[in-house]
């Protein structure tokens, strides 16, 4: 079969990059959920979320959400107003429809009045008074307005609309406000657009949901720019504030085909909240932990300049090959993510101007492959570094062994320097699907299939398929027959799920299987917990392999171990050769630049094509991934002489040295910025390799601490030593109270390990996980408020990592919780949606930031 082409026309310039694909609805939980590493990275530009106080899901309350948001340099936050009530379709209420809407008004005011104490800080909101109007409020449900739909009778709606957006005028004449939020773009929108015309309501915002597909994006936002010319109104700015399904959330290869659809119609999106509240819509693992998803989403934020034409072998096909690029002449750069099939494709780069990029290009490939929802993922893989000649303005690369999982960036800059070109840095991979292999023993099941593109409401699964069996009481064992290449260490990957609130899995978290290889070797693996069935992630392990054939064999017994305890279903695994050298490396010319600083392409044998130029000022800024919370040895490259600082997730860790120094980093994303302090400073590359055990650590159990009040030790089968606190909150005087010496003053990094299982009653097809919090006070000081998201069950412990400044010497840190009133400092929330506990406290770990 011949390989299909994309081109990317240089010389077709499509209008300033715009960004608005990275939206998210309910992404946001509250500051620190996900980190604010996690939300400036993945450059959310806007977030769709419930009114404040709301009853319809825990968390992602507006204007608890709006000052880190900002903070992270969102733009703007869509209030959901109707997400106050409870219920979907919404219970608002009231025995007549005035009764109803009169409420629905007061509650509105409400909203607006808090806003306006929040200074400037409302300028970033936008009012959606009413949402999916004609299946809720205007619909024919028992508890809409009068049982008849705004299809057929509109008039209620509209004037509903007009109360609406008078009001919130009357209180807030600067507020912006959005509509119709219908579900689909309804040919009866055209009278919601007359009649704001006529009444002087226009919307400042026109919003509708595309939960279609891509090609119905660049056909809807079309279809709606006509009506506006028609009618005369416009252009407005448009959010598509809910978008995508099960089947495409999480994988890049899916998510690329509706980024190119949003960037090329320059409208903002919001991705759909079908799951959780506060993980980026499956974009982040734990608190501040990227997958796939977000790493493509970082490559799209960093696009820059214009975009540019991309011709697709089909176009506007969903389900094939598709793609967004951005030509920066500044930087001399041009970059495409593209995505959506498998096999082999020529891309072509057309219109590639000599004064540009010269007779001779550098071109970077780079994978960014499926993780899985809840599957943590290291930055993109580099497949190829190559150089090639610039032909009649036509640069082509043949690309092999595409992954429709997968998404790719290739990026193209001046060549012919003397470069180094950088080898892979991933070696041999391969894939073995849990339904291709063999089995033995009981209670072995294929499940699915499950998510495809005609059931998108599914999740996506590796090859559609998975096996299930591996639970308590069973003796089967999945043997997967693997042949690798050399001998050498490789990276084991098993991507599988248990689903948190199955039986079996309840009694004690994380279900426990075991691994061999030709029958030897014996460990035991915790394979990872989700909010549903089929919400993947993945348990990592290494092996020693010879060249050759082998068998590694999961089972639910072990003659030396024990027995499986739990219900788990495993996709696949992945074994990829392991590189020895575990050397991550960050090219500043292709880092996010600021202040000032630009690329240089005129520092022969920097590392890639160019390097960074940092003027006083200028920030060279680095996406960094650490494998877990702490030391890490990391070098900034630097390319003659010149000073600058260093920064680490908006921590000041002092001037550049020459060499590796032992930084702290938090597992997952870490925001790594260098800043130019001299005439002159020339960034060539950032390098980050394991630690090297140089940073000071202190760790101390909780069952040891001070405990007070109903804090108490209690058995955990996983936690350390087998016992973690709980009973912490509900009360100051119930807390945890411990002593750390430092070595030496300043900021210190507090690693809490800790469990959060705790979980509201939901009306919905929506998990409700609640975030608790704890305030940690050091030596007395003011505490500091803290989020730590769930971990699906109080017997399964993931790492939160809080930075403090602790006195040289001994230091008092206490934890204690207490819930949270709403707004008004006054009432509460009825419907267990603010825990009064901190999460169950398994040992807290010092180390010094550097």
């Amino acid at each position: 079969m011949a390989a299909e082409t994309l081109t990317v026309d240089l010389g077709a310039e499509t209008g300033p990059f715009h960004g608005g694909a990275s939206g998210t609805l309910y992404g946001l939980y509250g500051d620190g959920v996900p980190s604010r590493a996690a939300v400036e990275g993945m450059y959310v530009r806007t977030v769709a979320t419930k009114a404040q106080d709301g009853i319809q899901h825990p968390g992602a309350d507006a204007l608890e959400i709006l000052p880190s948001f900002v903070a992270a340099g969102g733009k703007d936050v869509y209030v959901y107003v109707p997400d106050f009530h409870r219920g979907f379709p919404y219970e608002w209420p009231g025995a007549t429809g005035e009764e109803k809407l009169a409420a629905h008004l007061e509650i509105l005011g409400r909203q607006v009045r808090q806003a306006r104490t929040l200074g400037e800080l409302r300028s970033h909101l936008v009012w959606v008074p009413f949402n999916e109007p004609e299946g809720n409020m205007f619909g024919t449900g028992e508890w809409s307005y009068d049982q008849v739909s705004w299809h057929t009778e509109p008039g209620p709606f509209f004037a509903a609309w007009r109360q609406a957006y008078h009001l919130i005028r009357e209180l807030d004449p600067e507020a912006r406000i959005a509509g119709p939020n219908t579900c689909v773009l309804y040919p009866e929108v055209r009278g919601f657009l007359e009649f704001a015309r006529d009444h002087d309501v226009l919307p400042d915002v026109v919003t509708w949901h595309e939960l279609s597909s891509p090609d119905e994006v660049r056909t809807n936002v079309a279809k709606y720019r006509a009506l506006e010319r028609e009618l005369g109104i416009g252009p407005l700015p448009v959010n598509l504030n809910e978008y995508a399904h099960n089947y495409h959330l999480s994988v890049p290869g899916q998510m690329v085909q509706w980024i190119a659809a949003i960037e090329e119609s320059k409208v903002d999106a919001d991705m759909a909240y079908w799951n959780i509240a506060g993980n980026l819509n499956d974009s982040v693992v734990e608190a501040g932990k990227g997958n796939g998803q977000w790493w493509l989403f970082n490559a799209y934020g960093q696009l820059s300049g214009n975009t540019v034409e991309v011709r697709a072998p089909h176009p506007n096909v969903q389900y094939t090959l598709q793609g967004v690029a951005a030509l920066d002449r500044d930087k001399r750069q041009a970059r495409v993510l593209f995505g959506g099939a498998s096999g082999a494709a020529d891309l072509v780069f057309e219109g590639v101007e000599a004064d540009l990029f010269g007779s001779r290009v550098h071109l970077r490939w780079q994978e960014i492959p499926w993780t899985g929802q809840v599957g943590a993922s290291a930055q993109p893989l580099r497949l190829r570094d190559i150089e090639l000649p610039v032909v009649e303005g036509r640069v082509t690369l043949p690309l092999t062994g595409l992954d429709e999982m997968s998404a790719y960036q290739l990026t193209l800059a001046p060549g012919g320097r003397g470069a180094n070109l950088l080898a892979p840095s991933v070696g041999w991979r391969g894939t073995y699907e849990a339904e291709d292999a063999a089995h033995t023993g009981g209670g072995y099941a294929r499940n699915g299939p499950e998510g495809s593109p005609s059931d998108v409401d599914k999740f996506a699964t590796s090859g559609g398929w998975h096996v299930g069996g591996l639970r308590t009481g069973s003796d089967l064992v999945l043997a997967f027959d693997v042949e690798v290449p050399q001998d050498g260490t490789y990276d084991i990957r098993v991507f599988a799920n248990s689903h948190n609130l199955a039986d079996l899995v309840r009694e004690q978290g994380p279900t426990n299987v075991f691994l061999r290889v030709d029958g030897e070797d014996p460990r035991e693996l915790r394979l990872p917990l989700g909010y549903k069935w089929a919400v993947w992630g993945h348990t990592d392990t290494q092996l020693a392999l010879t060249a050759g054939p082998h068998r590694i064999t999961l089972a639910a017994q072990d003659p030396d171990l024990g027995v499986t305890k739990g219900d788990a279903v495993v996709d696949k695994l992945d074994l990829a050769l392991r590189d020895q050298r575990q050397v991550s490396l960050y090219d500043a010319e292709f880092a996010a630049l600021g202040g000032g600083a630009r690329v240089s392409y005129d520092d022969l044998g920097a590392s890639g094509p160019g390097a960074g130029l940092l003027p006083p000022g200028g920030t060279v800024t680095f996406w960094v991934h650490a494998e877990d919370d702490g030391e890490a040895s990391v070098a900034v490259d630097l390319i003659g002489p010149g000073e600058g600082v260093l920064t680490v997730n908006g921590e000041d860790l002092g001037p550049v040295r020459p060499g590796a120094v032992p930084l702290f980093l938090a597992g997952g994303i870490n925001k790594v910025t260098v800043t130019g302090t001299s005439e002159r400073l020339v960034v060539d590359r950032l390098r980050v390799e394991p630690s090297r055990g140089l940073l000071p650590t202190a760790v101390r159990a909780a069952e040891d601490a001070a405990l007070t009040g109903t804090a108490k030790a209690t058995a955990y089968p996983y936690a350390t030593g087998g016992k973690a606190v709980d009973g912490i909150g509900a009360g100051t005087e119930n807390a945890l109270t411990l002593t750390v010496t430092a070595d030496r003053p300043g900021r210190h990094a507090l690693t809490i390990r800790y469990s959060n299982g705790e979980q509201a009653p939901a009306t919905h097809y929506n998990p409700d996980p609640v975030c608790r919090h704890a305030d940690i006070s050091v030596n007395q000081a003011a505490p500091q408020r803290v989020l730590f998201p769930t971990t699906f069950h109080f017997d399964n412990f993931w790492n939160l990592s809080v930075p403090v400044t602790l006195d040289q010497g001994p230091n008092t840190i206490v934890l204690t919780a207490d819930e949270l009133p709403d707004f008004d400092g006054l009432t509460k929330n009825g419907f267990g949606q603010r825990s009064a506990h901190a999460p169950v406290i398994d040992r807290i770990t010092v180390t010094p930031l550097a």
